[in-house]
């Protein structure tokens, strides 16, 4: 028995159809595109913006002389006339015979160029270790705006947010003695002030002590609800207690 495996070959299933001769479908194929129909202007717009001999040179160049070949120190740059051995050399000191240039005029005041006096060089402060200076007047170490003329005054935005709060109370308390005078309402007294605050704080108390009592795991929606309740509650209390104790006087209707 041989090792390779044989391979049956398949054959497509015989039919009767497969005798009527089928047309052959001819599928025509659109011409391809070959060339552009605008090469032309392309190669004739190359041709006018195309500099002439911009990358081989000129045709015709002038051979260097053999006479003039690239010297030593040739291009480095030369000193003026007047520079020796990197020194510049000063004009000689005139003889005695020579006259000094007369008739130059200058509208420069020589009196008052001696005269004035020389400015101060400005106080500097240096900050670093590695020498950072900036001027003294912008380093904080010299008092600068205690010599302002507004200096210790209440700002303008001040002044008029504390006539409005003014206002605001006046307004207020001018309501209040209406209110009062027409019998509908009464002042609290700090006792009865004090009695409502330390009630307020009880319950909150209570409260703290049934929300510390809590399970840590909410896993039901009960519970979830409940600790929600409780926490709502806390803070009305805390918005309660604080408005006791911001405000002293208080009026509550009389009914």
């Amino acid at each position: 028995m041989s090792s390779f495996n044989t391979f049956e070959v398949v054959h497509p299933q015989e039919r009767i159809y497969n005798l009527i001769p089928r047309e052959e479908v001819h599928i025509e194929k659109s011409q391809r595109y070959s060339l552009s129909k605008f090469r032309p202007t392309v190669v004739r717009e190359k041709k006018i913006t195309n500099p002439t001999m911009k990358t081989m040179g000129p045709a015709k160049v002038e051979v260097p002389s053999p006479d003039k070949y690239l010297k030593k120190h040739s291009k480095e740059p030369k000193l003026p006339e007047n520079y020796k051995n990197n020194v510049k050399i000063k004009p000689p000191v005139p003889t005695r015979t020579d006259h000094p240039t007369m008739g130059i005029h200058t509208k420069r005041d020589f009196i008052r160029t001696t005269t004035v006096v020389p400015k101060k060089p400005q106080p500097i402060s240096v900050d670093t270790n590695r020498g950072h200076k900036q001027p003294l007047e912008n380093s904080g170490l010299v008092p600068k705006y205690i010599k302002k003329k507004d200096y210790g005054e209440v700002p303008v935005y001040l002044q008029q947010r504390n006539e409005e709060q003014q206002r605001a109370q006046e307004a207020y308390d001018s309501y209040v003695r209406e209110q009062k005078e027409q019998g509908a309402m009464k002042q609290l007294s700090d006792e009865e002030r004090q009695s409502i605050l330390e009630r307020l704080k009880a319950n909150w108390d209570k409260l703290h002590h049934e929300y510390q009592s809590l399970s840590l795991v909410t896993d039901m929606l009960s519970k979830k609800a409940h600790k929600e309740r409780l926490e709502a509650a806390m803070k009305q209390l805390e918005t309660d207690i604080e408005f006791f104790e911001r405000f002293k006087i208080l009026y509550v209707p009389n009914k």
